[in-house]
């Protein structure tokens, strides 16, 4: 990891550490927010520990490019969850006999960089 690269992750690191310091719940019940403050916190925790080994800058930027959607995300819609994805079960599938198991893949492929590592760890 290259030092500028470095200085970025912390710097993002401590980016959502402030979010979770500043969060207010949209409901703006106390314990609501104090549920939220601390998910944000454990989440950010569990994923850059999770991620601290890696090596490759490929799979940084991606992992940094994520991070960033969802402090955006969060932010943009008060939500600190990771918002799902809603296709139909058989939404992506063409009509001329496509197997269940290309299926899967189309559903892998236009998956959301926001929600990569929210399905590792869940």
């Amino acid at each position: 990891m290259t030092p500028a690269t470095r200085q970025e992750v912390l710097g993002l690191y401590r980016k959502v550490l402030r979010v979770a310091r500043n969060w207010q719940s949209a409901s703006g019940q106390i314990e609501e927010t104090m549920r939220e403050k601390e998910y944000i916190r454990n989440e950010a925790r569990t994923l850059f520990r999770k991620n601290k080994n890696v090596t490759d800058p490929k799979l940084i930027k991606q992992c940094i490019e994520e991070c960033e959607a969802r402090i955006e995300i969060g932010l943009h819609y008060n939500i600190p969850y990771p918002r799902p994805i809603h296709l139909p079960p058989m939404g992506l599938a063409h009509k001329q006999g496509r197997t269940l198991r290309h299926q899967e893949k189309l559903r892998k492929i236009s998956k959301p960089i926001y929600l990569k590592s929210h399905d590792e760890v869940s």
